[in-house]
């Protein structure tokens, strides 16, 4: 029921945009020759878009890798012209050196890793020698990302390299806590892009792109159907956003590691509680860091952080996720019980 429910509003928008472009009962042209006047727009926009795919294409594959990381397959993104590539830190895993394959070639060439940061699930990769074919890609900007727009997922699904498939964003800034089965970090990633193009395992670190040719994410995730046996749901997938992945790749490239997260923290290190029906029901402080936000804020270990700003707290992923959305120096309210007692605290956030 719930399935045909979803479907009745569908039809009725699209009577009513039907309507509201005067498809209303009107005498047909009687003529042939008017009919193949009508026709043409039709054909010439397909024509256009099919040419500015294949022009998108064309322009982001050699930017596009497959990463064999032994333990399975992913792919990558040519960061610059010195043979870094941005992938997945789960593609990487423990790993440090790799086999890389281009999608527009055949040739496989070795890479080292440069650095790993699961927080985030990202990591960078260097080749050991500079190809030719390989371009670096080109990053758009993550706060022009709007839903509605074409998008290409670029990347080595199960293992065929080069592959592309197409849908739209779906929405952004969505948080999502990535399962550590299966090889993931387990991170919980904010602001991610969520999109209607297929994503399946091998596309995770490939390359997210618009219509004008620009890396907007990397494809990290897809959600999971508890319906479906826990497999991925069609059409919704994740990917991290570019000015993260910038974030994030120019430190590695930089120094080797990342020194600024520009992810908010409490500063502490923290457990769920259960209540006497064992349900989760708040997050216990087991430790907190001298000098970081929650000490500041005057929270000390045994306090059970409940709320912040107003956002339920159950679990120590809804508290991760809480603090995703949120940013460094950003002031916050925080509830909590100390001695079966409910107070209230003003924290300035820290930095992971």
């Amino acid at each position: 029921m719930d399935a045909l429910r979803a479907l009745v509003p569908l039809t009725s928008v699209l009577c009513a945009a039907a309507l509201a472009g005067g498809c209303t009962a009107a005498p047909p042209t009687g003529t042939a020759a008017a009919q193949r006047r009508a026709a043409p727009p039709a054909a010439t926009h397909a024509t256009e878009l099919e040419d500015e795919y294949q022009r998108v294409i064309r322009d982001v594959l050699p930017s596009v890798v497959q990463i064999d990381a032994r333990a399975g397959l992913g792919s990558g993104v040519v960061y610059d012209d010195r043979g870094h590539i941005v992938t997945n830190a789960h593609v990487v895993g423990d790993e440090r050196t790799f086999r890389v394959t281009a999608a527009t070639g055949e040739e496989v060439l070795t890479a080292k890793l440069v650095s790993s940061y699961p927080e985030q699930d990202l990591a960078v990769i260097r080749l050991d020698s500079r190809p030719d074919g390989l371009k670096p890609a080109r990053f758009g900007d993550s706060a022009g990302v709007e839903v509605g727009q074409i998008v290409l997922a670029m990347g080595s699904p199960l293992g065929l390299s080069g592959s592309v498939t197409q849908g739209i964003v779906s929405a952004t800034g969505r948080t999502v806590t990535e399962s550590p089965a299966g090889g993931g970090t387990g991170a919980t990633i904010g602001n991610m892009v969520q999109t209607s193009a297929a994503i399946n395992p091998g596309n995770s670190g490939g390359a997210l792109v618009n219509l004008d040719g620009e890396v907007i994410g990397i494809p990290t995730l897809a959600a999971a159907d508890p319906a479906l046996g826990g497999s991925a749901a069609p059409g919704i997938g994740f990917a991290i956003p570019a000015s993260m992945v910038r974030t994030v790749a120019d430190q590695i490239v930089r120094t080797g590691r990342v020194t600024d997260s520009g992810r908010a923290a409490l500063n502490i290190t923290g457990r769920t509680v259960l209540d006497e029906d064992y349900r989760p029901a708040g997050v216990a402080v087991v430790e907190v860091s001298p000098g970081g936000a929650a000490a500041d804020a005057g929270l000390r270990p045994g306090d059970i952080i409940t709320e912040l700003d107003g956002a339920e707290i159950r679990t120590i992923t809804s508290l991760l996720e809480a603090l995703a959305s949120a940013q460094p120096g950003e002031r916050v309210t925080i509830t909590y019980s100390r001695d079966g007692r409910r107070a209230t605290a003003q924290v300035t956030l820290g930095e992971m």
